[in-house]
């Protein structure tokens, strides 16, 4: 019985750890994830290195940004969800 009484704490602690942390940044990767599958030509987006263009072509993990300097060929882990979103609420 003391031996359950002394991990509970440490199992408390783990399932906070995961309730608050592990589990939200599970969900923002699906969410990232499905964001990459769902573009399509034309849209407009941002990179997260803050290059601002629209979606050119497709390839199955790269995309082409057409911006005003030209095409640039990046992956598409690259484009930033939140700042993109962002751009098509402006509209």
């Amino acid at each position: 019985m003391e031996n359950i009484q002394s991990l509970l704490p440490f199992l408390l602690m783990f399932v906070v750890i995961y309730f608050f942390m592990i589990r939200p940044q599970q969900k923002r990767a699906k969410q990232e994830k499905e964001f990459e599958n769902n573009l399509k030509v034309g849209d407009r987006i941002i990179t997260k290195s803050g290059i601002h263009g629209k979606v050119a072509e497709l390839s199955e993990g790269t995309v082409v940004i057409e911006t005003m300097a030209g095409k640039i060929k990046m992956e598409r882990s690259a484009i930033s969800m939140e700042l993109s979103a962002k751009l098509v609420e402006k509209k």
